[in-house]
């Protein structure tokens, strides 16, 4: 069922978390949410949030850590993902000095690297985008695609944020559509309609989600995970309203 694989990306309420971790995780359960995405925690052990996990009946739609606390402690990040349940990690950023040609190139080099070591203990790696991969080409490509260019010898999974792909100037259901059953997991948030671009709640700007959930739910998608980086109201507030309206293309989808 479509709906029961809607994450709440837990950078939307990072500040929150930072007070109660488990009372930002009830929250999101009596909202309707049937699991989340973790990024960090927030002053928390990793055996805290999993029991706050077990206790809200909460899945683990993946995690977030970044490429140096993978390449520094592989074994303490895997430790994580069992306590989470989860086999999806994700490097949610690339850092400044590896956005150049070459720096992609040796990033593409040392995620596979990675990512071949976790495949054989059971997990996968994902890299998330944001607009500045679209600055740089590589081998006619832009970085995005020549970071994940999906060949058989390239063991890095796209996690794509649609967002920012329209942030980069490409349209987000053409884009994903190279990716089908290499993307675990798909990152929502809205555009709005305003000369900012602003992050929005899903279903209140200016992308057409339908068509790009009906071709994850034929290629391969497992988890939609909602994200809004920043919030012009209360964090969970937007998160219920990006909800609700995923509830609205669920009945679309079905037909129902």
């Amino acid at each position: 069922m479509f709906i029961r694989k809607c994450a709440a990306q837990l950078y939307t309420v990072r500040d929150a978390l930072k007070e109660d971790y488990n009372l930002v995780l009830r929250r999101l359960k009596e909202q309707g949410w049937h699991a989340v995405q973790v990024s960090g925690t927030h002053g928390y052990t990793p055996q805290q949030i999993g029991s706050f996990l077990r206790e809200n009946q909460l899945q683990t739609a993946g995690m977030h850590v970044s490429i140096s606390e993978l390449t520094d402690d592989m074994a303490g990040v895997i430790a994580q993902a069992r306590i989470f349940n989860t086999r999806d990690i994700v490097v949610p950023y690339l850092p400044q000095e590896y956005q150049n040609a070459l720096g992609y190139q040796m990033f593409k080099s040392h995620m596979n690297a990675l990512a071949k070591k976790l495949s054989a203990v059971g997990y996968r790696l994902s890299y998330h985008n944001h607009a500045f991969e679209f600055a740089t080409t590589i081998n006619g490509m832009d970085a995005l695609a020549y970071l994940l260019h999906p060949t058989p010898d390239n063991a890095l999974l796209a996690e794509i944020d649609v967002y920012w792909v329209k942030k980069g100037g490409q349209d987000p259901l053409s884009y994903i559509k190279t990716y089908a059953n290499r993307m675990p997991i798909i990152h929502l948030k809205d555009m709005a309609d305003d000369e900012a671009q602003s992050f929005a709640e899903v279903g209140t700007g200016t992308i057409d989600f339908l068509p790009i959930l009906r071709w994850g739910e034929e290629n391969g998608v497992e988890w939609y995970a909602v994200e809004q980086d920043t919030c012009p109201r209360n964090p969970l507030d937007c998160l219920n309203t990006s909800l609700e309206h995923l509830r609205t293309y669920a009945a679309q989808m079905t037909g129902k």
